[in-house]
C-alpha cells in the first residue's frame, strides 16, 4: 500500500467526523448504493464529507486493504469504519446510527 495514499486516507478519516468513501459525490452519486447511503446520512442534521473514489483511483485501490472492507461505499464515523450501505440502513432502522452521529458531534476533537 502506498504510504502517501494511506496518509491521505488517514487524514480524511481523522479530520472529518463523518466521511463516506463513495462512487461519485454526495451531489452526484455514481451508483445506487452510494446514493442510498447519502440519502440516509442526509436524513440526519449532521454534515459529512464524500470522497469520490472514481476520481481517486489510488484511494479506490488502497482503501479496501486498509479498512479490511471490500466494497464501497465505506462510511467512517468518529474515526471508525461503520460499514457500507446495508449496515448504514440497519443502523438507521435500529436507532444506532443516530446515536453514533450524535456522539461524534458531541465529543470534542
Amino acid at each position: 500500500m502506498p504510504d502517501d495514499v494511506i496518509e491521505q486516507i488517514k487524514s480524511e478519516i481523522q479530520n472529518n467526523k463523518v466521511v463516506v468513501f463513495m462512487k461519485g459525490t454526495p451531489q452526484f452519486p455514481g451508483c445506487g448504493f452510494s446514493r442510498a447511503t447519502v440519502e440516509v446520512l442526509r436524513s440526519f442534521p449532521y454534515p459529512f464529507k464524500g470522497i469520490d473514489i472514481l476520481a481517486n483511483p489510488d484511494i479506490r485501490a488502497t482503501l479496501p486493504e486498509y479498512s479490511n472492507w471490500p466494497t464501497f461505499p465505506q462510511v467512517f464515523i468518529n474515526g471508525q469504519l461503520v460499514g457500507g450501505c446495508d449496515i448504514i440502513h440497519e443502523l438507521r432502522d435500529s436507532g444506532e446510527l443516530e446515536k453514533l452521529l450524535k456522539e461524534a458531534f458531541e465529543t470534542k476533537p
